[in-house]
């Protein structure tokens, strides 16, 4: 959970470099809180099925949007690219492939060009 509150502390934070373990523990709990939140919804009623949203998780996602964004840039500095890499998914089907791919990869040891690295 302390990884998840570091990032939203660093809300728009988009230097510096995000190991491993920062971004996919993000990510979980994103997923984690998402579902939950989408349960509410569907049983409070406030579910829309044409949309696909609901009134908290839809909320939700608009506040974690930019948090998510800054982890994932300082995620690819950490990987030594840069954050423009980031709309890549654009390509259909191998776009995300590939972003999938450098958040899985490790990071590039010592110092680069983005700072320290966080490990």
């Amino acid at each position: 959970m302390n990884w998840y509150l570091e990032v939203l502390k660093k809300y728009a934070e988009f230097s510096g470099r995000a190991s491993r373990q920062e971004y996919w523990f993000f990510m979980l709990f994103n997923i984690l809180i998402s579902a939950f939140l989408a349960t509410i919804d569907f049983f409070g009623g406030s579910f829309n099925v044409e949309t696909g949203v609901g009134l908290l998780s839809g909320l939700y996602s608009v506040a974690v949007l930019i948090p998510g964004i800054a982890v994932t840039v300082r995620r690819l500095h950490d990987t030594d690219r840069s954050g423009w890499w980031l709309l890549i998914p654009l390509i259909p089907i191998i776009g995300g492939i590939v972003l999938f791919i450098f958040m899985i990869q490790d990071s590039t040891s010592g110092d680069n060009q983005y700072g320290p690295s966080p490990k």
